[in-house]
Formats: structure tokens, sequence, C-alpha cells
């Protein structure tokens, strides 16, 4: 059997071939690991957003109403209502 220099060169060639498919096959799924990684990350902010605008739109709807005003009233600006009494603890 003889092996020829044409012979040596084809199968140069088609393992060269091989092996450039193999490295462009494994860096497209790292890429698109990269993607899908980036799209759950993306996805997962957009549902906190989601959550946070309907917190926002139930704040809103509620804005006026007696309970939440007296909520506010107490919480941050210390307010209570006439004849209340507050008792306030002291740890020592």
């Amino acid at each position: 059997m003889k092996i020829t220099l044409k012979c040596i060169l084809k199968r140069v060639f088609w393992i060269g071939i091989i092996i450039y498919f193999i490295s462009v096959f494994i860096k497209q799924q790292t890429t698109l690991n990269m993607y899908k990684a980036e799209q759950e990350r993306l996805t997962a902010k957009i549902e906190e957003q989601k959550e946070h605008n309907a917190t926002l739109i139930s704040t809103k709807e509620n804005i006026n109403s007696p309970e939440f005003i007296e909520e506010i009233a107490r919480e941050k600006l210390d307010m209570y209502l006439p004849n209340e009494r507050v008792y306030i603890d002291i740890v020592h």
C-alpha cells in the first residue's frame, strides 16, 4: 500500500475542516449559553419590575383612602388622633 503525497494532503485537509467545524460549534454553544443566561436574567428582572409596578398601582389606588393617610401620618410624621395615648418604650 503506497501512501502518496496527494492522499496525505487530502487527509490533512479533511482533518483541518473537521477541527474547524468542531471549534466553530463549541464557540457557538458558548455564545448561545451566554445569551440564554442573559435572557433568564432579563426575564427575572422584568418579573421583578412587574411586581413593583403592581405594588405602585395598588398604592396609587389607595393613596386617598383614610386608612392610607392615617398610616402615613403615624409612620412618617409621628402624628396621632386627638385624645389618643401614645406609649413609648424606653430600653435601658
